[in-house]
């Protein structure tokens, strides 16, 4: 399958071990088959390249066994934390062939519930076909610039595929969990049916107060790179629209007045939160991205940071006395649901417009 030049450019910061769960599917379609035997065979006694599946210094005939006897579609394996769901992404929702490729090329699968707390995560893939590269950093809109702190656009590559929430954590998930609801929105309303209210997002909850609703599950933050590169959901050569796009409108759009569409915002949401996965997930199939609450992540906040972060899987400065958080809310504006957007506040610091959603490391 044919790859872009600056995706295979990208691939270049992106270790060879990415491709262990299905190490023979060389050209990152989800299936072992001639294309891959193509270019093994023409990787042979060659040291240092994909094609040495079995690490063994160079492409032999071992290399050849291997990929043989793994031959057809790659094998789904489901982490011992979860409950599968999907094995294979949905076409009518990840549209895209390439993010289709990059996950089932992962052999995890695309969509599971993580038993304990019967949350759902959707498989956000690092390598192969994507490499787990984007251009993090400023998308503008066809009415708002970006901010200081959203430049420059900068050259991330993600090492490692992830499990992100489908949707925001809930008021029903953090109750059931944590015995008590902090929320603000925990009436009905015109819009919101009494039967709905616990599928709200949980707001009004800290940084700090996350923390220990994570404590002892396995799950985490999302750092901010790996909240963006899933929230765009786009090949590295097509991922700078302002605003993510949806299984009807892959390819995502400047558009301001088209927000409403992903997003629940003060132009739509009359003043509240609303149940989630109300609006149009984007292409890795993840509901409420941009607007209905903030999320925080796991990074401190630096104005600046983008000027020296890593490439590699960049972890925010090292001391800040500050969180960011992604993705607007109910309360905000056009310029708020931009992807590239970025907000931040006191770890202890509550708000009616502050949730979260969980990741997982597979």
């Amino acid at each position: 399958m044919f790859r872009p030049l600056s995706i295979l450019l990208a691939a270049v910061f992106s270790p060879i071990p990415l491709l262990a769960a299905c190490p023979c599917d060389l050209n990152c379609d989800g299936v072992v088959d001639a294309d891959d035997l193509t270019i093994l065979i023409s990787s042979w006694g060659q040291a240092g390249v994909p094609a040495d599946v079995d690490n063994s210094g160079t492409v032999g005939s071992s290399d050849l066994t291997t990929m043989l006897a793994s031959w057809g579609p790659c094998a789904v394996s489901t982490p011992g934390w979860a409950t599968l769901i999907e094995a294979l992404p949905n076409p009518s929702v990840v549209t895209d062939p390439d993010l289709r490729a990059a996950i089932s090329s992962t052999g995890l699968p695309w969509r599971v519930r993580d038993t304990a707390t019967g949350i759902e995560l959707i498989l956000v893939p690092a390598g192969c076909a994507l490499g787990g590269s984007f251009n993090m950093g400023c998308s503008a809109s066809s009415q708002f610039n970006c901010a200081a702190d959203e430049v420059p656009v900068h050259l991330v590559n993600l090492t490692s595929s992830f499990y992100l929430g489908r949707f925001e954590v809930t008021q029903a998930e953090w109750q059931a969990r944590m015995g008590t609801n902090p929320s603000a929105f925990v009436l009905p309303s015109a819009q919101v049916p009494s039967s709905q209210v616990s599928k709200r997002p949980v707001e009004s909850v800290t940084w700090n107060a996350v923390q220990s609703f994570l404590a002892g599950t396995g799950m985490r933050l999302p750092t901010e790179a790996e909240w963006e590169y899933a929230c765009r959901a786009r090949p590295i050569s097509a991922d700078r629209t302002a605003f993510h796009g949806t299984p009807a409108n892959p390819a995502g759009t400047n558009n301001d007045l088209l927000l409403g569409d992903i997003a629940w915002f003060n132009g739509n949401a009359n003043g509240q939160t609303r149940p989630v996965g109300g609006k149009a997930p984007n292409g890795f199939g993840l509901f409420d991205m941009s607007g209905n609450v903030w999320e925080w992540v796991n990074d401190r906040y630096s104005e600046t940071y983008y000027q020296v972060s890593p490439v590699m899987d960049p972890p925010g400065p090292a001391s800040s006395s500050t969180r960011v958080l992604r993705g607007g809310s109910w309360l905000g504006g056009y310029v708020s649901g931009r992807t590239s957007v970025r907000n931040k506040n006191s770890p202890s610091f509550t708000s009616n417009t502050f949730g979260f959603r969980v990741a997982r490391n597979p």
